[in-house]
């Protein structure tokens, strides 16, 4: 049974990665739950033989919270200071999903692309002001994917850390 509750808790913690990078799976909840399977149902300890506190849990429960409003923010707040609109946000989120056919690669370039368009189609800007909210609107989302994916691999190995 421990050997299962381990599987799921580390299974969790890399699905959590998986989803700070892909649109439409919430990266770091999912990375925190496994912690949680292991402190319920867990029996592991840390190197020093201490079981994982419920401090470890809510400390860790409030960076994701933190986390997920921060990766909301950010996008919006480049978007917004490179002088884009709702469009450039929303077209970079189409952008993503439709480059993920096309690896990272194609979801950097959709990204970027997408809010590109988005500015010049309904945003109804010229060519240089839908590249500067395409920018801002880039590097809100690369800035935001690099927070949550730092906090899922550091939950991950936090997870490690009290399975092992």
């Amino acid at each position: 049974m421990e050997t299962l509750i381990i599987i799921l808790a580390i299974l969790s913690g890399v699905i959590g990665i998986a989803g700070s990078i892909l649109p439409g799976l919430p990266g770091t909840p999912v990375s925190w739950v496994g912690m949680l399977i292991l402190y319920i149902w867990g029996t592991g300890t840390n190197a020093a033989g201490l079981p994982m506190s419920l401090t470890t849990l809510i400390i860790w429960g409030v960076v994701v919270l933190v986390v997920s409003v921060i990766d909301y923010i950010v996008p919006m707040y480049f978007t917004k200071l490179t002088g884009g609109s709702k469009y450039a946000e929303r077209g970079a989120m189409i952008g993503l999903i439709a480059g993920i056919i096309l690896t990272p690669i194609g979801m950097i370039a959709g990204s970027f692309l997408g809010a590109f368009l988005a500015e010049i189609h309904w945003g109804k800007k010229d060519t240089g002001s839908a590249l500067m909210a395409a920018t801002g609107s880039f590097i809100g989302f690369i800035l935001g994917t690099g927070i949550k994916t730092i906090a899922s691999v550091l939950i991950l190995w936090q997870i490690l850390v009290y399975a092992f």
